[in-house]
């Protein structure tokens, strides 16, 4: 092995001391007595023999290039060397002066050693170790949800060494949607995604962060929601431009039409229509933004009220927009005393007669009752009277 010291001079000023070896295959490695390869004494293999680093200038800058360089996850501490096992080896290295983002501690800045510093000012590090990924779940069974739901997520990180933050992501997205802290030995976490929107579909993962580090794990796998937006279908109708609205000739043909956006693969319209001695349902597939339905001979049984809505089954479930506003149609022509909407509006009128007739019954019993004087008036009124004609014949 060659070993050269270049030593950099501006104006008679030292401005670096660098350790620059030559094409020696140098090592890292973390000595520890529990024999956990991911926490110990920071050694160098250098030369052929294996060394230590000094603590002096020692960071976690330079802590998080060993364990990235030993696929030990991210620095959470740095150690002296009394917390490890003693080192009988040179020291190699002081000084250190890493950036953070180097992929190996050979890549560093450095000083050599030069017996300044002793094993007892040996630089450590405790890495998390490699971060197992966690597993996303979704407490319900359904991918599909409607707009204004909420979502339950499950992520399970199996790290509890120490306290973590566990975040919720959106594929695309770069901040997360939902973050929860985690208590130690807490390996579940609970992600709700409330008030869905359209815009929260897509594919989502989870990942934890240990508080305190700049570091994430690996994130989970992946589950994809859709949020569908169900409107409230219009409906209106066309017949003879001869009638008024509302009416059908009879005999004639009417088309009602439902119409609704946005739409979704397999869904259906269905119109209802409600007469006194029943209801009636039509459907149709929604192959287009509006279907219509066709009457070929409006009768008395097709007055009524008709109400529209969207069906829909997406992801495992059924999703049934509210009732349109309802259309009422009669049919001129037909036998009144059948017609549901003549009907009704009899129903109505006898209705609020018959409250009216109710109301002023009661109120004039109450009035007779107040004007009826009882006896002990009307034994005063007589007192007073007879006093009354008395004084005057006196």
């Amino acid at each position: 092995m060659e070993n050269r010291l270049l030593i950099v001079t501006l104006l008679g000023c030292s401005i670096a001391v660098l350790d620059v070896h030559g094409f020696d295959d140098v090592r890292v490695r973390l000595g520890s007595a529990d024999g956990f390869r991911c926490s110990g004494r920071v050694e160098v293999y250098l030369g052929h023999q294996w060394g230590t680093v000094c603590s002096r200038g020692w960071d976690l800058r330079d802590a998080a290039v060993v364990c990235r360089e030993l696929d030990c996850g991210f620095a959470f501490a740095t150690r002296g060397g009394a917390h490890f096992r003693r080192f009988s080896g040179e020291v190699w290295w002081r000084n250190v002066r890493c950036s953070g983002d180097e992929f190996t501690l050979d890549l560093c800045e450095r000083s050599l050693n030069d017996g300044v510093c002793s094993h007892n000012e040996d630089a450590g590090v405790e890495c998390t170790g490699k971060l197992p990924a966690p597993t996303l779940t979704m407490q319900s069974p359904f991918s599909a949800y409607s707009a204004g739901e909420a979502v339950l997520f499950t992520c399970t990180a199996p790290y509890w060494h120490h306290p973590i933050e566990v975040h919720l992501y959106k594929s695309g997205v770069d901040t997360p949607l939902v973050t929860q802290r985690a208590d130690l030995r807490q390996t579940r976490v609970e992600l709700t995604l409330s008030d869905l929107e359209t815009s929260h579909q897509g594919s989502y993962s989870c990942l934890y962060r240990i508080q305190g580090n700049p570091g994430n794990s690996p994130s989970s796998n992946t589950i994809n929601i859709t949020v569908l937006e169900i409107h409230t279908p219009q409906i209106w109708y066309n017949a003879s431009p001869s009638v008024r609205p509302g009416w059908v000739n009879r005999g004639q043909s009417f088309n009602v039409t439902c119409s609704t956006q946005p739409q979704y693969p397999g869904g259906s319209f269905q119109l209802r229509l409600i007469r006194p001695n029943g209801t009636v349902r039509h459907s149709l597939p929604a192959l287009a933004p509006f279907v219509t339905f066709s009457f070929s001979n409006a009768q008395a049984s097709s007055e009524g009220y008709y109400c529209c809505l969207y069906k829909v089954q997406f992801g495992g479930r059924t999703f049934v927009s509210r009732e349109s506003q309802p259309l009422a149609i009669n049919v001129r022509g037909a036998d009144p005393i059948l017609s549901p909407v003549v009907i009704s509006l009899l129903v109505s009128g006898l209705t609020f007669i018959m409250a009216t007739c109710a109301i002023l019954i009661v109120a004039k019993v109450y009035c007779k009752r107040a004007r009826k004087p009882t006896e002990l008036e009307r034994e005063s009124r007589t007192c007073v009277d007879n006093t009354y004609i008395a004084l005057t014949i006196k």
